[in-house]
């Protein structure tokens, strides 16, 4: 098999894609000389359109907004919760100052009664509540159990809320959920 000779461009694309590779191991070597940008040697053709600016990579974090709180997973203890309240709230012995039950409502309905709800009993400073999906006739459970999880995770509902369980193991079709005190650090 020939060997093919390697361009100029190659051996600048891959100048470019080592330059951010650092070894695993700080071996004495040479210093390491600045590698020219490729982009500026090469220069695009006349009929090619602009390049996009550079975004940074999506692991980054964005400087602008702060970082949202996890809301924990249905029956898993969210960091911060004292065990007097998870105790309580997980055994079913938490008192429920507000219920809302969504039987019967299609999503889009349901999803606003629930926004609603948890914003008005935020506000209120309301600490327990329950929210009643029913089990549903699916395998996997109805659309309100399955797209309740989702609803609770999103920006302006999730940092409201500390905690969610279901209070019984047998009982699926409803989640209490434990609020933030208003005015906390979250």
């Amino acid at each position: 098999m020939a060997r093919r000779t390697i361009s100029e461009q190659e051996t600048l694309l891959w100048d470019a894609v080592m330059r951010d590779v650092q070894p695993l191991r700080r071996a004495r070597s040479k210093p390491v000389t600045p590698v020219p940008d490729p982009t500026a040697a090469i220069a695009p053709p006349a009929s090619a359109p602009a390049r996009a600016p550079r975004l940074p990579p999506p692991w980054s974090p964005d400087p602008v907004a702060p970082p949202r709180p996890v809301v924990p997973s249905i029956g898993h203890r969210a960091p911060g919760l004292d065990d007097t309240s998870w105790r309580a709230l997980s055994r079913g012995t938490m008192r429920v100052q507000r219920r809302l039950d969504l039987h019967g409502h299609r999503a889009q309905s349901a999803f606003e009664r629930l926004h609603r709800f948890l914003l008005t009993a935020a506000r209120d400073g309301v600490r327990c509540v329950e929210i009643v999906t029913g089990l549903g006739s699916g395998a996997e459970g109805g659309v309100l159990r399955r797209e309740l999880p989702h609803w609770l995770d999103r920006p302006d509902l999730g940092p409201l809320i500390l905690a969610v369980v279901h209070p019984h193991t047998r009982n699926q079709g409803s989640v209490r959920i434990l609020l933030r005190r208003a005015g906390r650090p979250r």
